[in-house]
């Protein structure tokens, strides 16, 4: 049974802002980073493709260690495991700052997936105990604004970081914001924790970690075509049979590390699978456009920053617009016209070029943002 502790109205007030502080450090480094890839792989003496390592490995760690989030709130509490999330999060960047070659960046982006993995989740716990359901709604629209606004500002705030100051400031933006966090989740985070908590899946953990760390690390390196296609093929097929195995393992488990049941659900299975497909293609975006503007048409990390924020605003914007037409048109047929619609706009990019108009791939940014 989850412990609930008296909650004084300060901290329902502040609580909404401290999760929002997690999302929106995550979301900004992540805008940041996509726009400056090109100066750091320069500064690296490496290909700004090879830098994909740097965006795929802190993706990794929030595969690996999400599942466990929730159990490690219900056995530690939310209150310590968020400052502690907030600090490796903060700590990650840091050295992220400091790091002088591509292996200690791409160890402390791992460090911060790990803070990340835990800040979400486990802040989304503690506003779903310490609010009603009638009032759910309101609070998570206080959480999504500074998501939306981070990718807004982050490509502005990384070309002109970068355009001012060494490529390494980008990820020294996240330590003031972090420390101010810390101090507030002490004073205002409740502290919710699960008087009955089950035991952890150890085995799932391995298993489901091993097999999916192992698939991105072929994905990985079948890109760079590093390794002979004997070994890709093994690895695959080991990452395979451990992802085969964590499902035989969590069909005979009472409480699993992910309960795999819910995609009997159809309601739970439909979007899920829809939007894996939708992201296949939607997820690469961020880190290719501003290859696009930099590498393919010469743009300064500032000018491909302010190209990709059209899309932010365009996002933020639909969210606005969304609620009225659902209600005339129903989720059904929204989605399947969206779904071709976003993908017309993403092959659109393959007429850009140098000799493009500005304000037609500024269009073109707009349009894909009301789609995403």
């Amino acid at each position: 049974m989850t412990e609930r502790p008296e909650i004084d109205p300060t901290t329902l007030r502040v609580l909404p802002w401290l999760v929002a502080v997690g999302l929106f450090m995550e979301h900004l480094d992540i805008s940041i980073l996509n726009t400056v890839i090109p100066v750091i792989a320069a500064d690296l003496g490496t290909t700004a493709l090879s830098l994909k390592a740097v965006l795929t490995t802190y993706t990794l760690a929030l595969a690996i260690f999400i599942p466990v989030s929730g159990w490690v709130a219900d056995r530690y509490g939310t209150r310590r495991v968020f400052r502690v999330a907030v600090a490796l999060f903060t700590i990650g960047s840091l050295l992220c700052g400091l790091s002088t070659n591509l292996p200690m960046l791409i160890a402390s982006r791992f460090l911060q997936g790990v803070g990340g993995s835990m800040m979400v989740p486990v802040g989304r716990i503690a506003l779903i105990r310490a609010y009603p359901r009638s009032q759910m709604l309101r609070m998570m629209n206080y959480v999504v604004i500074p998501a939306l606004v981070a990718p807004l500002v982050g490509p502005f705030v990384g070309g002109t970081l970068v355009h001012l100051l060494p490529w390494r400031s980008v990820f020294l933006v996240n330590i003031p914001i972090g420390i101010a966090g810390w101090i507030l989740i002490r004073r205002h985070m409740p502290d919710f924790r699960d008087a009955q908590v089950t035991p952890l899946d150890k085995l799932g953990l391995v298993l489901f970690g091993a097999g999916i760390a192992l698939l991105s690390y072929v994905l990985e390196v079948f890109g760079e075509h590093s390794w002979p296609p004997r070994e890709i093929a093994l690895m695959f097929g080991v990452s395979i049979v451990l992802l085969i195995a964590y499902r035989w393992h969590a069909r005979h488990m009472a409480h699993p590390l992910l309960y795999l049941r819910l995609f009997a659900i159809r309601t739970f299975r439909i979007p899920v699978v829809g939007g894996f497909i939708t992201r296949l293609g939607v997820g690469g975006m961020p880190f290719l456009l501003p290859l696009l503007y930099q590498v393919g048409l010469g743009y300064s990390p500032l000018e491909a920053g302010l190209l990709t924020t059209p899309l932010a605003v365009a996002a933020m914007g639909m969210k606005i617009m969304s609620r009225p037409i659902l209600a005339r048109f129903g989720h059904r047929q929204v989605l399947l016209w969206n779904t071709w619609l976003l993908g017309g706009t993403i092959m659109l990019y393959v007429l850009v070029d140098a000799r493009t108009p500005v304000v037609l791939i500024v269009l073109l940014s707009l349009m894909q943002g009301f789609f995403s």
